[in-house]
């Protein structure tokens, strides 16, 4: 059986960190907080059919409810009124991070159209990683069958890394495929 993304931390990347960085106390090495997926739902919006699909499969994919996101303010170019929902977010902490960052590396990215890799400007520069995904139905949890609106997501990984070498560093320790 292969080893879990968080004991691929604890193993390997954590000594590796403090030794390339030379950090000494290991409180002070890189880790990930917390990831962030999100959704807008743009011109469907008023669909209310399509709003429960949307919910239903971010919860889906993050074994999390998601939560609606309302506008802050009308934009009448945009026909978007106040309290609107626009969106939908999932924050993933603990376990529930672990295992769908384990998903995204190993079994989503892998299958999505044309992926040749994570460019290293998704890592911002204090170490944080944003990725794109158009499709949200490369990931095992969405039966194909079932699914007509495909809508894509953003996925956030917020890290305590403060410049963008140590986060890039962190995530190639951790496996994901970026790169060179």
């Amino acid at each position: 059986m292969s080893p879990t993304l968080k004991q691929t931390y604890q193993k390997h990347a954590i000594p590796a960190l403090r030794k390339e960085f030379g950090i000494t106390n290991v409180m002070a090495v890189p880790r990930i907080l917390k990831v962030v997926v999100n959704t807008g739902t743009g011109r469907t919006r008023k669909e209310g059919e399509f709003l429960k699909k949307v919910e239903r499969d971010m919860s889906l994919l993050t074994g999390q409810k998601a939560s609606a996101r309302a506008s802050k303010k009308s934009v009448s170019s945009f026909k978007v009124r106040e309290g609107e929902t626009v969106g939908y977010a999932v924050t993933l902490r603990g376990s529930r991070m672990w295992d769908f960052l384990q998903r995204l590396i190993s079994l989503a990215l892998p299958v999505s159209k044309d992926f040749r890799g994570i460019e290293t400007s998704s890592v911002d520069r204090a170490g944080n990683l944003n990725l794109g995904i158009r499709e949200h139905s490369i990931f095992p949890e969405i039966v194909l069958e079932n699914i007509k609106d495909i809508f894509g997501l953003q996925v956030t990984v917020v890290t305590t890394a403060k410049t963008h070498d140590r986060g890039l560093s962190l995530f190639r320790h951790l496996g994901f495929p970026i790169k060179k």
